[in-house]
């Protein structure tokens, strides 16, 4: 059995299987819905049912509460029509945004090393080319564990095969098995393309890109992609490690920075001794940040990927030099375990 969803104020109108998600019918259909969780937890995916009926499902009762089902809201990451539906969504209409279809690939993992001592990169080639807009992110399925994990993309678009950088978590059984168990030769399903994290090209502005540990992957291919285009638009990267071992892939960026005038590289170490023979940037990513703009980052764009305290140190940073919010882009990721121990809280207080 199927039904129809039609998504106002576009107008246009998706069919969805039996049981499949509202969400997941959107971005099949190249329907993009605001979304950060995929678990019925944050509450970005909130939608107006004008018409027809759902079953909420697993919707938390925080990210839902109850007099916002009376109002026929639903949480179109978990909800699931029982007949045909119209709802509205608050939809952004971005001119750099590429409204591409969610869609399922098979891949074999055809090279895989240590990049850093927790952070393994992955090569896989598709059973088929991968569209996606450089920054965007797959959702992958790993054997033996509940949920898909996302996983940002670190190559360009144009290239012939999806790497991946996985971060080995503590006692994490999802990177884990990445990093121990997974071997070249073997096959990997996931779902690709997820997010809206993409550069805004049409703002015509220099970019600033700061990234922390496996946080590189997307500012990677964002600035593979922009190289590859020929931009001339001044591009930063400053990339923050604790010390030599973690700064990987430093030689890939000083040889693009040597062949592109208009690219610029910044590495900077947080953990050496005062002895130490490092020439570079010394602190924390946004204190190389503060000292390469002296603290006036006004007419730029920055794109932040990274551990929640280097965002909001860089935030920071980019705020009190006159960068403020409609400038400044991240990543956010929520995985099964924010579910699981999701706070009884209202949404209100999680700003995405």
């Amino acid at each position: 059995m199927s039904f129809q969803i039609t998504i106002e104020p576009l107008g246009q109108a998706v069919a969805v299987r039996d049981g499949q998600t509202v969400l997941d019918a959107c971005l099949r259909a190249g329907v993009w819905l605001p979304h950060a969780c995929g678990h019925g937890v944050c509450g970005t995916c909130k939608v107006q049912v004008l018409e027809g009926e759902c079953e909420h499902n697993d919707s938390s009762s925080f990210a839902l509460m109850d007099f916002e089902r009376d109002e026929g809201k639903i949480l179109a990451c978990c909800a699931t029509a029982s007949t045909d539906i119209v709802v509205e969504a608050d939809i952004d209409e971005d001119p750099d945004a590429q409204f591409l279809p969610l869609e399922d690939y098979q891949a074999e993992l055809v090279e895989a090393r240590m990049l850093t001592p927790t952070i393994r990169g992955l090569w896989l080639r598709t059973d088929r080319p991968v569209s996606f807009q450089a920054g965007q992110y797959v959702m992958l399925q790993v054997p033996g564990v509940d949920g898909e994990r996302a996983f940002s993309i670190a190559n360009g678009p144009n290239e012939d095969l999806v790497e991946l950088h996985i971060r080995r978590v503590p006692e994490g059984r999802a990177t884990g098995w990445l990093h121990d168990t997974l071997q070249v030769g073997q096959t990997l399903h996931f779902t690709a393309p997820s997010g809206r994290f993409f550069v805004r090209k049409s703002a015509g502005l220099p970019l600033i890109f700061v990234a922390g540990g496996s946080g590189l992957s997307s500012p990677k291919s964002m600035i593979l992609d922009l190289l590859a285009e020929g931009s001339t638009l001044p591009i930063t990267l400053v990339q923050g490690a604790r010390n030599e071992g973690e700064l990987y892939f430093r030689e890939l960026f000083e040889q693009l920075a040597q062949k592109h005038p208009n690219f610029n590289y910044v590495p900077a170490l947080s953990d050496l001794p005062p002895d130490s023979a490092w020439t570079g940037a010394r602190g924390y990513a946004h204190d190389a940040l503060k000292a390469r703009f002296a603290g006036d980052f006004r007419g730029h764009t920055a794109y932040l990927c990274g551990p929640p305290p280097m965002i909001e140190g860089c935030i920071a940073t980019l705020m009190q030099g006159r960068l403020f919010e409609r400038d400044i882009y991240t990543e956010k990721f929520f995985t099964a375990a924010d579910a699981a121990n999701a706070a009884p809280r209202s949404p209100l207080f999680r700003k995405l």
